[in-house]
């Protein structure tokens, strides 16, 4: 088939967006930490967004999407890129093979940056990075294979994914959770009220997430086609149906909506879509939206209040726990007349087989995932300590591992 250049300025468009989605999580948690952590959190973003391209072009994209192996791994047939041209690849037949790897790319950079907000305050930089480093290659190369790759296995098995709720969402939510225990909470952390010092910045960074998660999840269709029509207002729908739902959960509890909560529901109602966008029909995304934001509200308060556990921004919270109910949604409300790629109806359309492939694939994510951290945290204590001193940590991590602050003029007492 020839090349289709609408269908290639529209991925090269989503691709853009994609990547605008990681400075944009660095604003959305850049605002949520202490203004004595704000250049440390934002330049984790910035970090991998510099090592996952290097990485990508080096020998990721080929580990991820270049033949098979046991359906759960590439191999190095496109490393370098070599290989990868303007012409057609095997995953899209109107737009060149360089589009798809970039398009593919900008995941890749923004999966590991998602795991950073479980980690604020303590964790030092170097082990950070080289944890990212690892960890791609363990855990988030094997998962782009296993879900959308040539031979992948978890497609084999008849587990649907279209944007990235194994992949991407629940990957790094599980990921966040195990290192956050592994860890341990900030020192003082039951006798201290985090206050979030930048609430403009939080809903400049969810804005910009929403504006990028149009080319996240529409794009994902790899055309300009009716299919990125409907991923689109799915992710519309859904987001705003997750947003209203948390405003309405603040009025219950604090009398008052609040403008981080508001942030949050849009965030937690497009990680929920993301598995679905493509496959469930449209009213659907009202009720996987409607029923995130309480999922994730109390998922929030098990792990901080009940389970004591220092999850710092939510990347489990959210993430983890938002991308496992999108999957199981998927399940039940994927239909093959939105679809034909997935292979059954879901549960609420009378097919119980997509239902239980979903919770098979949602289990081996999280498996997957538990193991690629331990692994990756064993190797890296070989080099260096994970936390910061109690010194560092107190005068913050933008002096002691940047030597750099956010606000060098402010000189009142910090939050």
């Amino acid at each position: 088939m020839n090349l289709n250049t609408g269908d290639t300025a529209f991925m090269i468009l989503c691709a853009a967006l994609v990547f605008f989605m990681t400075p944009g999580l660095a604003f959305f948690y850049g605002g949520m930490v202490r203004r004595k952590n704000v250049c440390n959190t934002m330049m984790a973003c910035a970090a991998i967004m510099g090592a996952a391209v290097v990485m990508w072009m080096l020998f990721g994209y080929s580990l991820s999407f270049g033949g098979d192996h046991g359906g759960i791994i590439g191999d190095f047939r496109w490393a370098f890129l070599n290989g990868v041209g303007m012409e057609a690849g095997p995953y899209a037949d109107s737009i060149p093979h360089l589009v798809f790897c970039a398009f593919q790319m900008m995941f890749a950079i923004i999966t590991p940056a998602l795991i950073t907000g479980s980690l604020v305050g303590r964790m030092k930089f170097k082990a950070l990075f080289l944890f990212v480093v690892l960890w791609s290659v363990l855990v988030y190369y094997p998962m782009a294979h296993m879900v959308w790759g040539k031979g992948g296995f978890l497609a084999a098995m008849g587990s649907v994914d279209f944007a990235g709720g194994n992949v991407v969402h629940i990957s790094s939510g599980i990921s966040a959770l195990t290192l956050a225990i592994i860890l341990g909470r900030r020192r003082g952390y039951e006798f201290t009220t985090y206050r979030i010092h930048n609430i403009p910045f939080v809903m400049l960074g969810a804005g910009m997430l929403w504006f990028g998660w149009f080319g996240f999840n529409a794009g994902s269709a790899l055309k300009a086609d009716g299919l990125a029509a409907h991923a689109f207002m799915t992710s519309a729908v859904s987001a705003a149906a997750a947003l209203l739902t948390w405003m309405l959960l603040d009025v219950i509890k604090n009398k008052k909506p609040t403008l981080v909560g508001a942030s949050t529901g849009l965030v937690v109602g497009l990680v929920a879509i993301t598995p679905g966008a493509g496959f469930v029909p449209l009213w659907s995304a009202l009720i996987i939206g409607g029923l995130v934001s309480p999922i994730c509200y109390f998922g929030v308060a098990l792990i901080k209040k009940k389970l004591k556990i220092d999850d710092a921004l939510d990347a489990f919270g959210c993430h983890g726990i938002g991308g496992i109910w999108g999957g199981i949604a998927t399940g039940l409300f994927a239909q093959r007349s939105v679809n034909e790629a997935a292979r059954w109806d879901g549960l609420f359309f009378g097919d119980y087989r997509l239902f239980l492939a979903q919770l098979a694939g949602i289990g081996i994510t999280i498996a997957v995932a538990v193991a690629g951290t331990l692994i990756c945290v064993a190797v890296i204590r070989i080099f260096t300590p994970l936390r910061v001193s109690v010194r560092e940590e107190q005068i913050g991590m933008d002096i002691s591992q940047h030597g750099e602050s956010a606000y060098p003029s402010f000189n009142g007492l910090d939050q």
